[in-house]
C-alpha cells in the first residue's frame, strides 16, 4: 500500500485490538477495523484500504510501551 509519509509503497499491517482502542478514543469513530498501519521503521502512519490520507495532521500510531 501507498504510505502518505514516507511517499513510497510500504508493508502495511491491520491495526492491533489494544490500537483500535487508542484510535478510537482519540479520534471518537466508532469504526475502527479499517485502518492499517505502516510497518516502516519510525513511520506508524495510519490509512484505510481506500483513503490514503484520512487524518489531517497524520496520526501514527505511538510505540508500545
Amino acid at each position: 500500500m501507498y504510505c502518505y509519509t514516507c511517499g513510497s509503497d510500504e508493508e502495511h499491517r491491520p491495526i492491533t485490538d489494544s490500537e483500535k482502542v487508542w484510535l478510537r478514543n482519540l479520534t471518537g469513530q466508532k469504526n475502527v477495523e479499517a485502518f492499517f498501519m505502516c510497518t516502516k521503521s519510525g513511520c506508524r502512519n495510519l490509512r484505510t484500504g481506500f483513503n490514503k490520507h484520512p487524518f489531517d495532521p497524520v496520526i501514527r500510531v505511538p510505540l508500545p510501551d
